[in-house]
């Protein structure tokens, strides 16, 4: 055994061993009472970010050797439109025109920064004869302000389009029609679909995507930076209208709107003054997959008129269809109260008669909604003008007709597909309440006239 060596009885060892440990202990409970560390941001800062449309406009018309024009290189509108708010309406004006004659023109879309969704609105602002010369007074006999045939003679189509190599190829409609017609159906608002495929649903389609600015530098020269749809509409007063648009001219306006993408569904429609919306339920005891489909009533109203525009959103290849004719026992009806007595007085019927066609009724004495059975169903009676396209229906009456009762008026509105199909009635809420199918005015939605 060498000198050196410690001997260590058990005892010793043990003691030795728990020595270590309390002074391990010791160790961690200053590690716990004393080291500390701190990291810093400062300085931070939250920006807003903006959404600022503008609208690039190339437009050209072709008059024959009268006149030929178009808008000079880079013209566009910069609005500030958000969401409905105040901006710069792009107006076009057209007048001295003749058989023959058209016009085309495109918007593109500059939306910084953020993506948004974008709704098209319109109206028809004049529609005069302005005098008549005696060719025109030997086949019209309408005279005076907005009581000219221009509008009703030319025709107007507008689609989506895009650039390809500095041409704009067309792509799907949005509407077409006469130029009424048209105005008409943008009176009360077309959703736009950055995409071009107007056929999905309105909630939550593809929005327009934003841009970091409206113009970039390309080999030296600014162009639009735009979105890759755009909106083309083209114009044509057909060779076949005769005398009766002589001096007539017509006035009409285009608007659109962007609202930013993120936190809304992009249903909220600018251009009406309300809109009603409801979904699609099974009739009472029909134990079936509920449908998809919405059903809106937007209302929008003019200087002599009120607009409804009723369209039926539902999915590509939906399953029930209130919009299509073909469709079991598919119609509509929009009742009026308009003295506001608690019964309706008239009706605006869609394929009441399966013809896909829309009809007028008085309302029988009482609060059901049901025809007149001593008159039945007759044609729209002057100043009610009525269209469908495809999924949408516009249906516009007088304001003299709904101001019998101090601008207080009552209206309903119901669809249906008949037997155990789906149907639809609007509003669902408010002071009236929700029911499958109007049984009397109370059920309809109370209006003033603005």
């Amino acid at each position: 055994m060498n000198d050196d060596t410690i001997g260590l009885s058990r005892r010793k060892m043990l003691v030795g061993l728990g020595a270590v440990g309390v002074a391990s202990a010791g160790a961690g409970l200053g590690t716990t009472a004393y080291f500390n560390d701190t990291e810093s941001f400062e300085n931070n800062t939250l920006t807003a970010g903006e959404l600022d449309l503008f609208v690039h406009v190339d437009y050209s018309e072709d008059q024959g050797s009268y006149a030929q024009y178009s808008t000079p290189d880079g013209t566009y509108i910069d609005g500030n439109v958000v969401g409905g708010g105040d901006g710069d309406p792009l107006s076009i004006q057209v007048s001295d025109l003749k058989p023959g004659d058209s016009g085309e023109g495109n918007f593109c879309f500059s939306i910084v920064d953020n993506p948004a969704y974008m709704w098209m609105c319109g109206e028809l602002t004049a529609n005069d004869e302005n005098g008549q010369n005696e060719p025109e007074a030997a086949v019209d006999d309408t005279v005076g302000e907005g009581m000219g045939e221009l509008a009703d003679a030319m025709e107007v189509t507008v689609s989506y389009c895009t650039e390809d190599n500095g041409e704009l190829v067309v792509g799907e409609e949005i509407v077409s029609g006469s130029l009424a017609d048209v105005m008409l159906a943008l009176r009360a608002g077309v959703p736009l679909y950055g995409d071009g495929m107007p056929n999905a649903p309105i909630a939550n389609r593809t929005p327009f995507q934003g841009v970091d600015s409206p113009f970039v530098t390309d080999d030296g020269n600014e162009v639009p930076n735009i979105a890759e749809q755009c909106v083309c509409f083209e114009w044509e007063v057909p060779v076949e209208v005769g005398n009766e648009i002589q001096t007539d001219s017509v006035a009409f306006d285009f608007e659109f709107y962007a609202e930013q993408a993120r936190h809304n569904d992009g249903t909220t429609n600018p251009c009406v003054d309300e809109e009603y919306a409801a979904d699609y339920v099974n009739p009472d005891g029909i134990d079936q997959p509920i449908p998809d489909g919405v059903a809106r009533v937007g209302v929008s109203y003019g200087d002599d008129d009120v607009v409804y525009a009723v369209t039926f959103d539902e999915p590509a290849g939906s399953q029930y269809s209130l919009a299509d004719p073909s469709f079991a026992s598919t119609n509509f009806s929009l009742p009026f109260d308009a003295d506001n007595d608690g019964t309706y007085d008239f009706q605006v019927a869609w394929n009441a008669q399966g013809n896909d066609e829309f009809l007028y009724s008085g309302v029988e004495t009482g609060p059901n909604w049901e025809k007149d059975t001593s008159t039945g169903w007759s044609a729209l009676p002057a100043g009610i003008t009525a269209v469908k396209s495809g999924s949408q229906a516009l249906i516009s009456v007088p304001r003299s007709t709904l101001e019998a009762n101090d601008d207080n008026y009552v209206f309903g509105f119901n669809a249906g597909a008949g037997g155990e199909q789906p149907s639809v009635s609007v509003p669902t809420g408010g002071p009236y309440s929700p029911v499958n199918n109007f049984t009397s005015s109370q059920n309809g939605q109370s209006t003033t006239l603005q």
